[in-house]
């Protein structure tokens, strides 16, 4: 009987590396319009593989902070090698989030890595294990953004400037959603550790319901409404405009019809 060394457990998965290769190809063919007849296509393909992307590395980083604080475990259940078949609930991590990607433009938050919680001790680590992923949405939108709040976009073709604009949106309502401090989520799992055990045992049967609570409120209208102003608000003081986002949102659903951008090296 063999058994996988600890090398192989933290081996980045080639899945994972197929999908950086459909991000990077499909950025390319943003970037120069080589798919000219379908530009959207070319942008569909880079904001999903980048989604998908994005969901690897949050719950990688909850994995291996887990890691760091003693949970030795996650190395064999295939959490470091960012393959995201390796996570114990692959349909809510990979499968639903892109489908509401595509549906809705909303970031849907994932929760697949599962961490054995007694082999960890002091609550902050609990705390920061919850946090990190939704940091990773966080610093992944900066990283999108980084073009338009370094006022680096001379020369970048309009179709890639808005592919980033969207992707950066779907970081930025991942983030929010995941920071709501509503069991099942990672804004719960940070507060958690600090509640007492009685309110903890009171509000664990509701948290399989907590996501499907907080999508049932963003169809309440006022509540979308805020939601929305504060994803807009934070873009905004990132430098993207509601325009850029929108455009973006548009080239992406290019089954509808592709909106009307400027040609290469020249405007409609």
């Amino acid at each position: 009987m063999t058994t996988a060394s600890p090398r192989a457990d933290h081996r980045i998965s080639p899945v994972f590396l197929a999908l950086v290769a459909v991000m990077a190809v499909s950025g390319w063919a943003v970037w120069t319009r080589t798919i000219a007849a379908n530009t959207g296509f070319a942008v569909f393909l880079f904001v999903v593989s980048g989604w998908v992307v994005s969901l690897c590395l949050h719950e990688y980083a909850h994995a291996r902070t887990a890691l760091h604080s003693g949970d030795i475990s996650v190395g064999a259940k295939g959490y470091l090698t960012l393959n995201p078949l390796k996570y114990t609930h692959a349909l809510l991590s990979i499968v639903l989030p892109v489908i509401f990607v595509i549906m809705g433009g909303i970031g849907l938050p994932g929760g697949a890595v599962f961490i054995e919680r007694g082999r960890i001790r002091g609550r902050w680590r609990h705390s920061l294990i919850s946090a990190v992923g939704p940091l990773t949405n966080v610093l992944f939108a900066v990283v999108c953004t980084a073009p338009f709040w370094l006022h680096g976009l001379d020369g970048v073709p309009e179709p890639f400037r808005y592919a980033l604009a969207f992707l950066a949106l779907l970081q930025v309502t991942a983030a929010i959603l995941n920071f709501v401090p509503v069991p099942g989520l990672d804004g719960y799992g940070v507060i958690e550790p600090w509640l007492s055990l009685k309110i903890r045992r009171q509000v664990e049967p509701f948290a399989p319901f907590g996501l499907l609570a907080v999508f049932g409120l963003l169809w309440v209208p006022e509540v979308n409404h805020v939601f929305f102003d504060a994803v807009d608000a934070i873009l905004r003081a990132l430098g993207v405009t509601d325009w850029d986002a929108f455009q973006g949102q548009e080239l992406f659903r290019f089954w509808r019809g592709e909106p009307q951008v400027p040609p290469l090296g020249g405007t409609l």
